[in-house]
C-alpha cells in the first residue's frame, strides 16, 4: 500500500478518536470549572453561614447581657421601691422615749423652779434633733369648762417657756387641755380597774420620736427627767 495512502487511512481511523479525546478534554475541563465554581458557591455560603451565625451570637450575647442588665435594674428598682414603702409606711410610726410630769400650785399657770428644771432638761435633751414630737396634755381637777379653761392656760404655760426659753418649734407641740377627764392607761388591760380622779393641777408631757425621720441627726433617746 502506498505510505500516503496509508497514512491518510490512519488519520481517517484516529481523527474521530482524536476528536473524541478532544471533546473529553473539554467536558472534563468544564467539570472541573463546575465543580470550582460548585466549591467556590459552597465556600462562598459556608462563610456568609459562618458570618451570620457569628453575627447571631453576638447579638444573642448583647440581648443576654441587656437582659442580664435589665433584670439586675429591675431588682433594683423593686429594691427602691420595698425601702421607699417601708419609708412611708414608717412616717407616723412614733414611739415613746421618756415623759415628764409638771405640777402647778393652786391651778395657776406660774412654773415653778422644779417645773422649769425638768422644762429644761426635755428641751436640752432635744436640742437640734429631729423626728420628734412633744405630746402635752393638762389637766384640772376643776370640772366642766372651767377645768378646761384652767387646764388649757397650763398648757399654754408649758408652750410659751419652751418656745421662749429653748427657741422649741411650735409646729413639733401637740396640747390638749382636758380639764378633769379621766384618760384611761393604755397599758392597763383591765376594765374594772376605774382611772384614778385628777386631784392636781398638771401638765404631763410625753417624748415620742420617729426612727426615720430622725436618721437626719442624733436621737433624743435617753433623755432622763
Amino acid at each position: 500500500m502506498n505510505p500516503w495512502a496509508r497514512k491518510k487511512w490512519v488519520k481517517k481511523q484516529t481523527d474521530p478518536i482524536n476528536d473524541r479525546l478532544t471533546e473529553l478534554d473539554g467536558l472534563n475541563a468544564k467539570n472541573a470549572k463546575d465543580i470550582q465554581d460548585v466549591d467556590s458557591r459552597a465556600q462562598a455560603g459556608i462563610r456568609q453561614a459562618q458570618s451570620t451565625a457569628d453575627a447571631a451570637n453576638q447579638t444573642a450575647t448583647a440581648a443576654g447581657t441587656q437582659a442580664q442588665q435589665a433584670s439586675t435594674t429591675a431588682q433594683g428598682a423593686a429594691g427602691h421601691v420595698n425601702q421607699l414603702n417601708g419609708t412611708v409606711n414608717g412616717l407616723d410610726q412614733y414611739k415613746q422615749i421618756t415623759e415628764a410630769e409638771v405640777v402647778f400650785r393652786h391651778g395657776q399657770p406660774i412654773l415653778s423652779a422644779d417645773a422649769k428644771q425638768q422644762l429644761d432638761q426635755l428641751a436640752t435633751s432635744v436640742n437640734g434633733q429631729h423626728g420628734y414630737i412633744l405630746e402635752v396634755e393638762a389637766h384640772s381637777p376643776m370640772a366642766g369648762s372651767v377645768g378646761i379653761q384652767s387646764s388649757q392656760r397650763l398648757a399654754e404655760a408649758v408652750k410659751r417657756y419652751l418656745v421662749t426659753e429653748h427657741q422649741i418649734p411650735v409646729y413639733r407641740m401637740h396640747a390638749v387641755a382636758l380639764g378633769n377627764a379621766v384618760v384611761a392607761d393604755a397599758s392597763n388591760q383591765d376594765a374594772s380597774v376605774k382611772p384614778e380622779r385628777v386631784r392636781v393641777s398638771s401638765v404631763h408631757i410625753r417624748l415620742m420620736e420617729n426612727s426615720l425621720a430622725a436618721s437626719g441627726g442624733a436621737s433624743p433617746q435617753g433623755a432622763a427627767f
